[in-house]
């Protein structure tokens, strides 16, 4: 059985030697890289399971990495990390594409937790008897290929966007509450006052809704959470 292939990106050797012994350890296989530059090396060599990816970095920082990553279909799943650990670099890093964030310092079984965590997502069984492809509007979702098209044009989604959309799908016309839904998404550590999945919900709404300000697909049932409507009814 192959090993799950994670990719270190930090520019603290000695972070990237304790997670690097850490995550082999636990299973893994791992490479590592000091920025950038080196990282887009082992790219064009072999595409990761997950990256973990560091917020501060000299050169190109972490959150340009990932805007520009998650910019092209089929990249990894990334989980950024930050030494600032305030709420506001967690929702720039969503923003930008990264699927979990973890603030520094932290304990790598954290981290280990969270890596399962967001690989899971991508390997979720559908249900027996499921439709592998769901429709709707001119969207396709396709449960296999974990992809989202609009008449037969893919459409780049990251691995969380994905993830929600297929929560969505499986729960139409209910109001699913944000409390359950991060539940289900199983990534983020939160606090009665965590709002990151109004964020998730934003992306995905840039992705297929025509009008974010009205939308018809994912609505806010105000009190509650949000609501999929695959009709897409005003």
């Amino acid at each position: 059985m192959n090993k799950e292939l994670i990719y270190v990106v930090d520019d603290d050797p000695g972070l990237r030697e304790l997670l690097m012994e850490y995550l082999t350890s636990q299973g893994y296989e791992v490479a590592e890289a000091d920025g950038s530059k080196a990282l887009d090396a082992l790219l064009a060599e072999r595409l990761p399971n997950l990256i973990v990816l560091d917020l501060m970095m000299p050169g190109e920082d972490g959150l340009s990495i990932a805007r520009r990553l998650k910019g092209a279909a089929g990249m990894p799943p990334i989980i950024m990390l930050s030494a600032k650990g305030e709420d506001i670099d967690r929702i720039i890093g969503l923003e930008v594409g990264a699927d979990d964030y973890l603030p520094k310092p932290f304990n790598p079984r954290e981290l280990v937790a969270r890596i399962k965590a967001v690989l899971r997502r991508g390997n979720i069984p559908a249900p027996e008897g499921a439709s592998r492809l769901v429709h709707f509007g001119p969207f396709s979702l396709n449960l296999d290929s974990r992809s989202l098209s609009r008449e037969d044009e893919e459409i780049v989604i990251t691995s969380g966007e994905f993830s929600l959309l297929e929560i969505f799908v499986r729960h139409p016309n209910r109001a699913l509450s944000r409390d359950w839904l991060m539940d289900q998404l199983r990534g983020f550590e939160r606090d009665p006052f965590d709002r990151s999945i109004d964020v998730r919900v934003n992306r995905l709404r840039k992705k297929i809704e025509a009008d974010i300000a009205n939308p018809r697909y994912i609505k806010t049932v105000w009190g509650q959470g949000y609501l999929f409507s695959p009709a897409g009814k005003e």
